[in-house]
């Protein structure tokens, strides 16, 4: 007998602490409660439908409930469904390293193996600092990102982010790491430069996330930085680490947003879309990178997640590229595209909305407060405007969780046509519904 709408609403607000939520808020929110999810949609236990206007944090790009993802689970789970990895191998994790390699950045052809996207960073940064200990160069253990980086939340992964609110409460903790605005002016190339330049005897790694930054507000930036630290890089012998947890799996377009530069990294960290259903990820690094491991026993990378190499996980993430191949997704992506890209300049012509941007299967828009009655709350992280559209689009059957004052899609990438037409049209009609609300 299933539990009552009420009865699972109580126990949460008695027990859960939910990520990424403000306590005092929640409890006077009424939660959704998903009793089911098919295509692009959720189903409320009030029997209402609600459109995933974020594929449930980036990662359903399939969409929820694919009969061949259910019957890889199910078949891989007849067999077994985990053990060790540390002297075992398998058919899953076996076969999907070789697809990955077939299909990574041309380069790249070693995979290990993580528990999510955040773990998959983590691997990044002790690959980076012991490759370069290994080879005579200790000191080398310091590392660079983008201003509005976002990469995780281990203490790791977040020494990396350039999100001044998810830093602040660790300040004491992060390890160091130099910082650089995302430009692709002159300039900024050139303060870019001079960091690398600088530190050059100290810096370990790079880390970006490819041409959008997600957490940042999905902030798009030029191909041409990329390409640019690809050959700095590679000049001063500094890895650089593409985190294409959120961009890959064809999000931006390409397969892989690095693909916008046409540049190979050392690293490459995957997640969220890996396995679509199980939390796994994995880090794909070059040979030459692979061979700094070799030699004694105290090279070896002595670091593992107990699920590592999930067979589960491994067999979800096989099928999940045999169904981008056999239904073109990306070629789906590059036609619904243009969709979304028309709606967000559609959305600018609203009061109050500004910078429409798009690239693939995300669209996002700002709601801006100066000259405004709501001044004073449009760039918070936390304020209140993008959750006023949360609430509206709500009641027009959607879900679109905001990035502060930021409203944004990222639907599955196969989302129907009348499906997409629709979401974006509530998007639209909610951004609308607010900017014509009296505040007070």
């Amino acid at each position: 007998m299933k539990a009552s709408r009420s009865h699972v609403v109580r126990a949460d607000r008695a027990h859960v602490w939910h990520p990424y939520t403000a306590a005092d808020l929640w409890e006077n929110e009424d939660p959704i409660v998903v009793t089911a999810a098919h295509g692009s949609w959720l189903v409320d236990a009030d029997g209402s439908h609600l459109l995933d206007g974020n594929a449930s944090w980036w990662t359903k790009t399939l969409g929820h409930g694919h009969p061949r993802l259910r019957e890889a689970l199910a078949a891989q789970a007849r067999a077994f469904d985990h053990v060790a990895f540390a002297g075992i191998t398998h058919e899953p994790a076996a076969l999907l390293a070789e697809e990955l390699v077939a299909l990574a950045p041309a380069g790249l052809s070693r995979v290990f193996y993580t528990d999510n996207g955040s773990g998959a960073i983590e691997v990044a940064v002790k690959i980076a600092v012991q490759s370069f200990l290994q080879r005579g160069l200790p000191a080398k253990r310091r590392f660079l990102s983008l201003d509005g980086a976002y990469h995780g939340d281990t203490i790791g992964a977040a020494s990396l982010g350039g999100v001044d609110i998810f830093r602040r409460p660790f300040a004491g903790v992060l390890f160091e790491c130099f910082h650089a605005a995302p430009g692709a002016t002159p300039e900024a190339f050139a303060a870019i430069e001079r960091v690398l330049r600088d530190n050059a005897d100290t810096i370990a790694a790079v880390f970006v996330e490819p041409v959008l930054q997600g957490a940042e507000g999905m902030r798009l930036y030029a191909p041409e930085l990329l390409s640019h630290l690809r050959t700095l890089t590679r000049e001063l012998d500094v890895l650089l680490v593409c985190d294409e947890v959120f961009t890959g799996y064809g999000r931006t377009g390409p397969m892989w947003a690095s693909a916008h530069a046409g540049i190979t990294p050392d690293l490459m960290c995957l997640g969220k879309a890996f396995a679509q259903v199980l939390p796994m990820g994995a880090t794909l690094a070059t040979e030459a990178l692979y061979d700094t491991f070799r030699g004694p026993k105290e090279h070896a990378l002595l670091y593992g997640h107990t699920f590592a190499g999930n067979p589960l996980g491994a067999a979800l993430a096989r099928e999940v590229l045999a169904i981008y191949r056999d239904e073109d997704v990306l070629g789906q992506v590059a036609a619904k595209s243009k969709v979304v890209a028309k709606a967000m300049h559609e959305a600018a012509k609203l009061p109050l909305v500004g910078s429409p941007r798009a690239l693939g299967m995300m669209g996002a828009v700002d709601l801006a407060g100066h000259a405004s009655p709501f001044e004073g709350e449009a760039s918070d992280y936390l304020g209140a405007l993008g959750w006023r559209v949360y609430r509206e689009a709500r009641a027009r059957g959607a879900y679109l969780r905001p990035l502060g004052n930021t409203v944004y899609l990222c639907p599955p990438l196969t989302i129907p046509d009348r499906d997409l037409d629709r979401l974006l049209a509530i998007m639209l009609e909610s951004i609308e519904a607010v900017t014509r609300q009296n505040p007070k």
